[in-house]
C-alpha cells in the first residue's frame, strides 16, 4: 500500500497536520508567528550543514533550529532589544549564513526548489517513520507541558506564582517548534511551513468558542488542507506544497464568512 507515492504523501501530510494543529494554536495565542518564521529560515542553514557533514537533513535542521531557539532565549535575557528585532536579526543572519555556505557547495547538486517549497510526493517510508514517530513524541511532550504552557500564555506572572515553571515550559515549546520544522521541511518546504502552522489555527480561531474547540478545528483544518491540496495538485498538476497552503487559505476565507455572520447575530 505504501509503495504508492500518493498514498505515502497522504499519510505524511496527515501526520504533519495532526502535529501542526495543536502547536499552531499556541503560536496564535502567544503571537509567535514571527518566531516560527525565524526557525523556518534557519532550516536552510540546517540543510547545508547536512550536506557538508553528510548527515540526515531532518536531524541537522532540528539541531540548527533548536540551537537558534536557545540562542534567542539567551539573547532575551542579555539584551534590551525587543523580540521582533531579535527575531529579525536571527532570521536574516541564519538565512545569509546558509546561502553563503551554499555558495561554497557549487559542486554538490540538490533540489533547491524542493527545499524551498517541499516535495511531499517524494517522501519515502523512512520519512514517514520520522514524521509519525517524531510527531507522536512532540504531541506527548506537548500534553505534558500543556498546563504550565497554557497558564503562562494566559497570565505569566500567575503561572510563575503557582510554581508551574513557565520558563521551562516555554523553552521546551521552542524546542518542539524546531522539531516540527525538521519533520515538515520535506512536506511543504522552509518557505511554507509557517503557513501550515498558522493558517489552520487562524481559521479555527475564527469559528471556535473555546481553546479545546480551537485545537480540534485546527487539526481538522490541517487535515482538510492536506487532502484538498494533494488531490488538487494531482488534478491540476500544481506544486503539492503550495497547493496545500492554498487550500488552507481558502478554508480561512470561508471561516471569515462564518465569523462575520456570527458577529452580526451577536449584535
Amino acid at each position: 500500500m505504501l509503495n504508492d507515492f500518493f498514498i505515502r504523501a497522504l499519510v505524511a501530510g496527515i501526520g504533519i497536520a495532526l502535529v501542526t494543529g495543536p502547536c499552531g494554536c499556541f503560536i496564535i495565542w502567544r503571537r509567535f508567528s514571527f518566531f516560527a518564521g525565524t526557525l523556518a529560515h534557519s532550516a536552510l542553514l540546517g540543510v547545508t550543514m547536512a550536506v557538508v557533514f553528510e548527515i540526515n537533513i531532518a536531524f541537522a535542521v532540528f539541531l540548527i533550529s533548536a540551537s537558534l531557539a536557545i540562542i534567542l532565549l539567551q539573547l532575551q535575557k542579555k539584551t534590551k532589544l525587543p523580540n521582533d528585532a531579535l527575531l529579525g536579526l536571527l532570521a536574516h543572519a541564519s538565512l545569509a549564513v546558509g546561502l553563503v555556505i551554499l555558495g561554497f557547495l557549487s559542486s554538490i547538486r540538490f533540489d533547491i526548489m524542493g527545499l524551498l517549497f517541499g516535495d511531499i510526493l517524494a517522501v519515502n517510508q523512512i520519512d514517514l517513520m520520522f514524521i509519525w514517530i517524531g510527531g507522536a513524541l512532540i504531541l506527548i511532550i506537548l500534553k505534558i507541558i500543556w498546563k504550565p504552557l497554557f497558564a503562562s500564555t494566559v497570565n505569566y506572572e500567575l503561572a510563575e506564582a503557582e510554581g508551574m515553571k513557565p520558563d521551562r515550559a516555554n523553552a521546551i515549546f521552542t524546542i518542539l517548534m524546531a522539531a516540527i520544522i525538521a519533520i515538515s521541511i520535506k512536506i511543504v518546504g522552509l518557505l511554507l511551513i509557517t503557513g501550515m502552522l498558522i493558517i489552520p489555527a487562524a481559521m479555527a480561531r475564527n469559528i471556535s468558542n473555546n481553546p479545546q474547540q480551537m485545537v480540534f478545528l485546527s487539526v481538522v483544518g490541517g487535515l482538510l488542507s492536506v487532502v484538498i491540496g494533494l488531490f488538487s495538485s494531482l488534478e491540476f498538476n500544481t506544486p503539492s506544497g503550495p497547493s496545500i497552503i492554498t487550500a488552507a487559505l481558502i478554508l480561512f476565507c470561508f471561516s471569515l464568512i462564518k465569523f462575520k455572520k456570527y458577529s452580526e447575530l451577536k449584535k
